[in-house]
């Protein structure tokens, strides 16, 4: 099959109706699963895996020897760095970065522009610390992990947020640094807001509180 100016390597492994748009590069090793598709200038570097379904945006950079698991999407511009491991149903907007090494569980949501932060362990030569996302957290734009963090199973964090510590399960953090807000857990009558105006109500208050209200 031919791929407009896309440069596919002969030992590649491509699945039943991929398809790859013009100008992608597919290195060594790469495995791609049936019903994947890499839009316009995408590259999976050598030895990655993509399951099945997952759309791969335009520009967007698969790392080397990195996993994605079935019906996940990347928009434009993500960058997913070598080794990472994601799971099922997650979801990246666009300009989102993953640190090399990174784990994120299934049906994790990550809005534009997030970033997982790396940083070397002295104590083991050339490994670097990273951040692990697990089953179901949610992420508005612009939020940064800072290395080493967990960030727990259905936690939420609001936009424009700095992780600096590890967050529970099941708990709403914001802010730079990030700090609790409230718990996700069902029979939470507050579940039910969105957090865009949860987020907003608290801020509202703080000003009352704090004697700042325009």
């Amino acid at each position: 099959m031919s791929y407009t100016g896309s440069i596919i390597s002969e030992s590649a492994s491509i699945g039943h109706n991929v398809r790859i748009g013009r100008f992608c590069i597919v290195e060594d090793g790469v495995s791609l699963a049936d019903d994947v598709i890499l839009e316009d200038y995408a590259m999976v570097l050598a030895g990655s895996r993509i399951g099945p379904r997952t759309r791969i945006g335009t520009y967007t950079k698969v790392g080397k020897s990195v996993v994605i698991g079935s019906d996940c999407s990347f928009t434009s511009f993500c960058e997913i760095r070598d080794r990472c491991k994601l799971g099922d149903r997650v979801l990246m907007g666009s300009r989102g970065t993953l640190s090399a090494g990174t784990v994120v569980e299934d049906d994790v949501v990550m809005k534009y522009a997030f970033v997982v932060t790396d940083t070397p362990d002295l104590q083991k030569n050339d490994e670097k610390i990273v951040g692990h996302l697990k089953r179901g957290s949610r992420f508005g734009a612009s939020v940064v992990i800072m290395p080493g963090v967990t960030v727990g199973v259905n936690a939420e964090i609001g936009a424009c947020s700095q992780v600096r510590k590890n967050v529970p399960d099941n708990e709403v953090w914001f802010g730079i640094p990030a700090k609790f807000y409230r718990t996700t857990q069902l029979g939470n009558t507050d579940a039910q807001v969105p957090l865009p105006v949860m987020i907003g109500q608290a801020m509202q208050q703080h000003q009352h509180e704090t004697g700042q209200v325009q």
